[in-house]
């Protein structure tokens, strides 16, 4: 699971922990200063693998983009084989036009 820095707090990151589920959030710049300020009680950074967050954004774009078509945002369709031919049409423009 990758999130972006509104889930860096504690609660979030234990909840995790807890379900056994990997994640990368990356810290926020006032919660490393604090971390940082209290020294080597502050604890050890959070783990963040940059490249994995880096195809989360990759991934994120991609949807933005597929939203772009008015019948893939609103969701008109009533079944998911209609659904997914829509969407499927939705890349099929995107990717003829780039």
């Amino acid at each position: 699971m990758a999130c972006d820095k509104a889930y860096s707090n504690g609660p979030c990151r234990a909840y995790l922990r807890r379900r056994g589920i990997r994640h990368t959030i990356p810290e926020k710049s006032d919660s490393r200063a604090a971390r940082l300020r209290k020294g080597s009680r502050g604890g050890r950074p959070p783990g963040f693998d940059e490249e994995r967050y880096r195809k989360r954004n990759t991934v994120e774009r991609a949807i933005n983009r597929l939203k772009h078509a008015r019948a893939v945002a609103t969701r008109y369709d009533k079944r998911g084989y209609v659904y997914l031919g829509t969407v499927t049409a939705a890349a099929l423009v995107i990717w003829l036009r780039t």
